[in-house]
C-alpha cells in the first residue's frame, strides 16, 4: 500500500488560504441554515436570533482573511492566531456538529462541510504550520487554546453588538 505524502496537497500558505476558504463556506451554509432549524428545533432555546446570528458568524469569520494574509507573510503573532482558529474550527466539528447531529438525531446544518472539509484543512493547515516551522509550539501550546476560549467567550457579546446595532 502507498503511502500518502499529505505535504503533496500543497504548502502552509495555500492551506491556509484554503482554510479561510472552507471555514467561510462552512459559515456560510451555519448562517443560511442553523437559525431556521433553531427556531423549530424542540428543546433548544437558542440566545440569538438570527440576525445576530449571523452578526456573530461575519463577525468571528471576517478576521480570517486578514490573518491568513499575514500569515503567509511570516507574521508570527498572525500565524499562531490563524492556527488558532482553525483548532476551534477543528473542535466545533464535534461540538455542537456531530454531538447536536447524533444527540438530536437529525442533521444538524453545517455538519457536513464541518466533517468533510473543515476538518480535514484544519488538521491538515496546523500539520504543515509544524512541519514547515511555521508554527511554534510551545507558543501554540498556551496561545491555540487562548484563541479558542476568547472565540467561544466573544459569542454572547457579539451576539449582544449584534441586537445593539442591527435591532435582532
Amino acid at each position: 500500500m502507498r503511502r500518502y505524502d499529505v505535504t503533496k496537497l500543497g504548502s502552509y500558505d495555500r492551506l491556509a488560504w484554503l482554510f479561510v476558504a472552507v471555514f467561510v463556506l462552512h459559515n456560510f451554509e451555519e448562517g443560511l441554515f442553523l437559525p431556521g432549524f433553531l427556531a423549530s428545533a424542540p428543546l433548544i432555546h437558542y440566545p440569538a436570533g438570527p440576525t445576530e446570528f449571523r452578526f456573530a458568524l461575519i463577525a468571528l469569520t471576517a478576521p480570517s482573511p486578514v490573518l491568513a494574509w499575514l500569515s503567509v507573510r511570516r507574521n508570527r503573532m498572525a500565524t499562531i492566531i490563524h492556527c488558532g482558529y482553525a483548532l476551534a474550527m477543528a473542535l466545533n466539528v464535534f461540538v455542537p456538529h456531530l454531538i447536536g447531529t447524533i444527540a438530536l438525531r437529525t442533521y444538524l446544518p453545517g455538519v457536513v462541510t464541518a466533517v468533510a472539509l473543515v476538518l480535514p484543512v484544519s488538521l491538515l493547515m496546523l500539520r504543515q504550520a509544524v512541519r514547515e516551522a511555521r508554527l511554534d509550539l510551545r507558543a501554540f501550546a498556551w496561545a491555540g487554546p487562548l484563541t479558542v476560549l476568547a472565540m467561544a467567550a466573544s459569542i454572547p457579546m457579539l451576539f449582544a453588538l449584534g441586537r445593539l446595532l442591527l435591532g435582532g
